[in-house]
């Protein structure tokens, strides 16, 4: 199988229509000299919303990639499965997010604990990540604690890649392990052992999803210190640098950094880190896509304006209903949202600048983007007619779609000017 590459990119693409734009940003980020490897990512969740099949994001890809003339790799990541829903994404898939967060927090048995802490226990008290850039203190209660939060979790990991790996075979499909849909961040050193776990499952982890410090909602600027996220993310490097030879974990390993959120505050160093130690990142922008559609039918006006004020109308009398699945990850303020009577008399512009995250934007409401972003559910009651509006205005929508990806998250992420 080719390998996932330094840099790679999390496509979502939630009505499978915008693979042609996606491609077209990672391409133009080559031509700058960035290689990026694109993935196109669909939750399970998002599938049983829609009503689509795995089997349709593998076309997707297939399709938009051969059309291109694109022959670098890429892959279809089945996002955030576990036990319950991989079987219908194995033939399909050759990057799987083994989600293991509703795991963790769960007691492995006293006996599987026992036996970790025999492995672990060489590492308590001074523990030498990387000299004088980061040395960890730990002791044998701290370590006994943290098998007991994530070892359960890390022996379900193994479980899942055992199912994946039977039925595809070994070394034929990337794995990642993610951990972020939780409500507190793993420390450097919760990371460090956690991958010292995941090592002695024999899972050969290429990309690993932690949680950070801060908020990562849905479609809106990273909520938090940025100077604390840089610090904290930078160690976590060093620890995964130092995992990989101390437990022999594949040399490629690296951070992916998920949620559809738009990071603009923390890519800057996101970006200095990654130069500075020359490490690679997989970085998940799933979301945002549907948003820019949605930004594109407002711009083309029309039918297409007309169409999403209907979802923006309708997402009102539903909030509930649409945030509850993403209630760790959307912080709207009701009071910020416009009223439908507002609304109706909104104009192209004021409905895309309401809803475009840029620097400036002083219309730019991010309750209101946020919303949107979770009501996508609303557009699939009404597929066919949605679909027709997408070809009507696909111009407008690819223009959308590119400049959200290349511009705002490609250049900022690589300092691309």
């Amino acid at each position: 199988m080719e390998a996932l590459g330094k840099y790679s990119f999390g496509l979502g693409d939630r009505f499978g229509h915008q693979g042609n734009a996606q491609l077209k940003a990672i391409m133009a980020a080559y031509e700058k000299g960035i290689d990026i490897t694109p993935v196109w990512n669909k939750s399970n969740r998002e599938h049983i919303t829609i009503g689509t099949q795995p089997s349709d994001v593998r076309t997707e890809a297939d399709t938009v990639t051969r059309s291109a003339g694109f022959k670098r790799p890429y892959f279809v990541d089945a996002d955030h499965i576990n036990l319950e829903n991989v079987d219908r994404f194995i033939g399909c898939s050759d990057f799987f997010t083994i989600d293991v967060a509703s795991y963790i927090g769960k007691k492995a048995n006293k006996d599987e604990i026992n036996e970790f802490m025999i492995r672990a226990e060489r590492y308590s008290g001074e523990l030498n990540i990387a000299g004088p850039k980061l040395t960890l203190e730990t002791s044998k209660s701290q370590i006994r604690q943290i098998a007991e939060k994530y070892l359960f979790a890390a022996k379900k990991a193994q479980e899942i890649y055992n199912k994946i790996e039977k039925a595809k075979g070994k070394d034929n499909f990337v794995t990642e392990v993610s951990m972020d849909e939780v409500a507190q961040p793993q420390t450097p050193l919760e990371l460090f052992f956690i991958l010292q776990m995941l090592a002695t499952e024999n899972i050969p982890l290429q990309t690993i999803a932690p949680k950070f410090s801060g908020r990562f909602n849905k479609g809106v600027e990273y909520v938090g210190d940025p100077i604390l996220f840089a610090r904290e993310f930078e160690q976590d490097l060093l620890v995964i640098g130092y995992a990989v030879r101390e437990f022999d974990l594949p040399v490629n390993l690296k951070m992916s950094i998920h949620s559809g959120s738009d990071k603009f505050a923390i890519y800057p160093y996101i970006g200095s880190i990654i130069k500075k130690t020359a490490k690679g990142i997989h970085l998940k922008t799933a979301g945002t896509t549907w948003l820019e559609e949605v930004i594109g039918l407002a711009e083309s006006g029309g039918e297409g304006l007309e169409f999403v004020k209907e979802i923006y109308c309708g997402s009102l009398k539903k909030i509930d209903e649409l945030c509850a699945p993403y209630a760790d990850v959307i912080d709207i303020k009701v009071s910020s949202l416009p009223s439908t009577y507002e609304v109706s008399k909104w104009n192209s512009q004021k409905f895309s600048d309401t809803l475009k995250h840029i620097p400036g934007n002083h219309d730019y409401n991010p309750s209101m983007r946020q919303l949107i972003h979770v009501a996508y559910k609303l557009a699939a009651i009404k597929m066919n007619e949605y679909y027709r509006l997408l070809e009507t205005n696909e111009q407008v929508i690819t223009k959308c779609v590119y400049e959200n990806i290349y511009d705002r998250h490609i250049c900022r992420l690589f300092g691309i000017r």
